[in-house]
């Protein structure tokens, strides 16, 4: 990052973190005007064959960057000041279609931002646009018949994940720094390990989901589902966690949010459990290999590694709760759904899910954070018709359920714990290799400190 202040020439804002930039928009070293002309310039020159930022917001975005300009003329000092950003398309933003994916919802334009992407406007944030998703959010790739197929920015011949996929290609290619997705499934967390980026699933809760909910609903979200941020520097994680988390109107009038400090601050002293298995899921070896190499980077910096403990939930009994959860929010109000859950079963499905938590509340109280696979392999090439039945993926030239996948991003999907997804190498094939750490509940500021603690000890040896 250049030092000269106030030469503009000699900034490079696509290599630097959202943090950096704002830091330089707010000293003069370069304007918001400038920063957003240079990432709508990226988006033109690479994004063609990506196919990433499907819904463009330009002239908007230019006259947000001068407004950005005139508040640093002031004096204001903001997290995001001048940042330019894009969006998950499932997101409202103001008179900008959210679709979904869905064809018949292609003319659905809301009239307010969702209550996150006010927030990122109110600190500074420029917004450029939006990002691709799959149908209904409902797959880890992303294609539709609206916006077409976003293909991986480090090999076109693969999925960038879904349903952020849109998202993580826009920051793996470098059009943007920061973006926000949302995650059920690990949307979040499957793309950024995907793209070699970082994503982080907050705590369910944190993040007001008004403003991203199914298109003809009142946008208030469902169960399991949360918002968070997808970053191109682990750094931004919290400064753009810091920016979308708290309560909404109604909760805000007498809760504030204090969340607690990480602990440890870093891997030195921190105690982790490594998970590289799981009774749903086939996982492959270049994943196994990666956790292993993991464990003895992490112990070799000061943590206490383990790799089993008594403490650990049943993890097919919550797997098998979780899949019936997510089942009935992705048939709601459907007229094909076959099978109508009673309000009762859903009650005991909501009490499986409190003793999973405070069967986890347990086991933090031994373990800082749980280090697990986000997915049980790397980017894989693009299936047609996923949702057909027999649909698999190959690993490890074994084929395997399609949706089989859904057990790992799921752990900390069913409780509602904090996950952050973190690149933690590069396979033979020169794809990302990811993991994710998952900290207690409320526990955000762990999860990330200790991934990018990982990531570090990764990128140094």
């Amino acid at each position: 990052m250049a030092q000269q202040t106030g030469d503009a020439s000699s900034f490079d804002p696509e290599h630097c973190s959202a943090g950096q930039l704002a830091q330089a928009i707010g000293q003069g070293r370069l304007s918001a005007r400038e920063a957003c002309e240079a990432a709508i310039a990226r988006i033109e020159a690479k994004d063609g064959a990506i196919n990433a930022v499907v819904v463009r917001d330009f002239d908007r975005a230019r006259e947000q960057a001068n407004e950005r300009d005139e508040r640093r003329a002031r004096g204001e000092r903001l997290p995001l000041l001048g940042v330019p950003m894009t969006v998950k398309e499932a997101i409202d933003v103001a008179g900008l279609p959210t679709t979904w994916g869905i064809a018949p919802f292609r003319d659905n334009r809301p009239t307010e931002d969702a209550v996150l992407v006010q927030r990122l406007k109110d600190a500074g944030a420029v917004i450029l646009g939006k990002t691709n998703v799959p149908v209904s959010l409902a797959d880890w790739q992303s294609f539709n018949p609206i916006y077409g197929r976003t293909v991986n920015p480090l090999d076109p011949s693969r999925s960038p994940g879904g349903s952020s996929g849109g998202s993580a290609a826009a920051l793996a290619a470098g059009m943007v720094a920061i973006e926000i997705g949302s995650d059920i499934g690990g949307s979040l967390r499957v793309p950024a390990t995907f793209c070699g980026v970082f994503a982080h699933k907050p705590t369910f809760g944190l993040v007001p989901n008004r403003g991203h909910g199914f298109p003809g609903t009142d946008g208030g979200g469902v169960e399991l589902a949360v918002a968070g941020p997808m970053t191109r520097f682990a750094a931004d994680l919290e400064l753009e966690l810091g920016v979308i988390a708290g309560p909404d109107v109604d909760a805000a009038a007498g809760y504030r949010l204090d969340l607690p400090a990480p602990r440890p601050p870093g891997l030195a002293g921190s105690r982790l459990l490594f998970l590289d298995a799981h009774p749903n899921v086939t996982t492959s070896r270049v994943l196994e290999e990666a956790i292993a190499r993991v464990i003895e980077l992490a112990a070799r910096a000061g943590a206490e590694v383990s790799r089993q403990t008594d403490l650990l939930p049943d993890l097919a009994a919550a797997h098998a709760a979780y899949t019936e959860m997510l089942g009935a929010i992705f048939t709601r109000g459907s007229p094909k759904a076959k099978d109508v859950m009673s309000a009762h079963r859903w009650m005991e499905l909501l009490d499986a899910q409190f003793r999973l938590r405070r069967q986890w509340r347990a086991l933090f109280g031994r373990f800082d954070a749980v280090v697990a696979p986000t997915f049980g392999t790397v980017a894989y090439p693009h299936v047609e018709n996923p949702n057909e039945p027999g649909t698999t993926l190959q690993i490890d030239g074994k084929a395997t359920p399609y949706f089989e996948q859904l057990a790992w991003p799921g752990i900390a999907t069913f409780p509602g714990l904090p996950a952050t997804a973190v690149p933690v190498g590069t396979s033979s094939e020169g794809l990302p290799i990811g993991v994710q750490v998952m900290a207690g509940f409320l526990q955000d500021r762990t999860a990330i400190a200790v991934a990018t603690g990982l990531h570090e000890a990764v990128t140094s040896s």
